[in-house]
């Protein structure tokens, strides 16, 4: 049987783990914990190729465990029963720490997550998960607070040579120059387990004699797909650093975004919404334009179609970054839908309801309506709330961006009201 390199180099001592330092240092909660000698149930979330599994065989090595591996994308619950019917039927097994890891443990249902709350609680096993979804979302709360949750990172660029040097001590020497071998570095985009494999598939001309430049390896490079999948946490994360660097008036930084989405395969259509949505709620009234634009991106989208409309939306992220930012219609809008929640019960002033019958008429219905267009300035101040209602006041413009107009007008017509208080 032919073992993998990943198998091969994998670290067998906490030490030798590549990253993670916040973790690993002498203050991180690994050693923390080694120190207390008492191992303890974990979590580990973190992208993949970070190292999770290599942490969880360390980490069991560490306490001179019996691990057991298995994965929720190819095990069953049947298959942790029998472990545990195993370790039930052998009670001598106990005498030794079991630590069951279960990687992609999300993907078993939160009722299959529940099996292993009883022996937990009795101590019959440490149980180690691995998860790259967000575990708030992904397990259980009762299995989720019997974990120690601790986050990993995809490895920067320092622990991806220490990953090299590895194999380099182990084997020989990689037949690379200095900025082939930081291409190579670049091209594993973080993932510890993608940079192995490379070096696996490249292997046969990466231990020549003549040493590989930079063109030789761009020619040979496999491309790493991108780290996303439109129903995962990564699409959630990126969609929110789109909308915050619009937020933060940040037009490079939304390009950026929005980029690493394109080229991720992200739907245009999703991503034309999300800039109409954000034209309306960081923007509103301070630059009316914006949902146009935005609009009009979106009927290039459907004219032009995904390839060329692109660089229509670009034009709008890019346009909506540089807009000064108000939220104050969002803000009014959603007071005034409390608001409307609240007093759902209230009837609008009499005036205001349209005297169609004679029973209309007997109620009062349409009296002492103003028609605003008769009067002067074409305003009656009339108060349009309804009765048993203070007025209210919802919408407040920011002084700045064409929000400026809409503050004098909101101040004009105040004055007015002012003048010709309403009966």
């Amino acid at each position: 049987m032919i073992i993998p390199l990943a198998e091969r180099l994998r670290p067998t001592q906490l030490d030798e783990i590549a990253g993670q330092e916040h973790l690993l240092s002498e203050k991180g909660l690994i050693k923390t914990t080694l120190s207390q000698k008492k191992p303890v149930s974990l979590l580990l979330w973190g992208p993949p190729g970070s190292g999770k599994t290599t942490l969880a065989l360390a980490y069991s090595k560490a306490f001179d465990a019996r691990f057991i591996s298995m994965s929720a994308v190819s095990h069953a619950t049947s298959d942790v029963k029998n472990i545990i019917q195993d370790m039930q039927i052998h009670p001598l097994l106990q005498k030794q720490i079991t630590i069951l890891f279960v990687d992609e443990i999300h993907r078993w249902n939160k009722a299959q997550q529940d099996l292993f709350l009883p022996y937990l609680e009795a101590g019959l096993f440490i149980l180690i998960g691995a998860t790259t979804e967000n575990p708030s979302f992904a397990l259980n709360n009762a299995l989720l607070s019997r974990f120690r949750v601790l986050q990993l990172y995809s490895l920067n660029s320092s622990s991806l040579h220490k990953i090299i040097n590895r194999y380099e001590e182990k084997y020989t020497k990689l037949s690379l120059s200095p900025k082939a071998k930081e291409i190579l570095i670049t091209a594993a985009q973080g993932d510890g387990r993608h940079l192995i494999n490379l070096i696996e598939n490249l292997e046969p001309l990466l231990i020549k004699k003549q040493i590989l430049e930079e063109e030789d390896l761009l020619l040979l490079l496999q491309k790493k797909s991108p780290l996303y999948d439109r129903q995962s946490d990564q699409h959630y994360q990126l969609i929110s650093a789109l909308h915050k660097s619009i937020r933060g008036s940040d037009p490079d930084a939304a390009l950026y975004w929005l980029a690493r989405m394109l080229n991720a395969g992200e739907d245009p259509q999703f991503l034309a919404r999300r800039l109409i949505r954000m034209a309306v709620e960081d923007i509103g009234l301070a630059d009316p334009q914006a949902l146009g634009l935005s609009l009009h991106a979106w009927e290039a989208f459907a004219q032009l179609g995904a390839a060329e409309a692109e660089l229509a939306l670009a034009q709008a992220a890019v346009y909506l970054a540089l807009s000064p930012k108000s939220n104050a219609l969002y803000v009014a809008f959603n007071q005034a839908k409390e608001q409307a929640k609240a007093t759902s019960h209230l009837p609008p002033p009499a005036f205001l309801i349209n005297s169609v019958t004679k029973l209309d008429s007997e109620l009062g219905h349409g009296e002492g309506y103003q028609y605003d267009h008769d009067l002067p300035f074409a305003f009656s101040g009339q108060n349009y709330f309804p009765q048993e209602l203070i007025r209210c006041k919802f919408y407040q413009p920011k002084p700045y961006g064409f929000e400026r107009e809409m503050q004098k007008r909101v101040s004009y017509f105040e004055q007015l009201r002012k003048k010709n208080p309403p009966s």
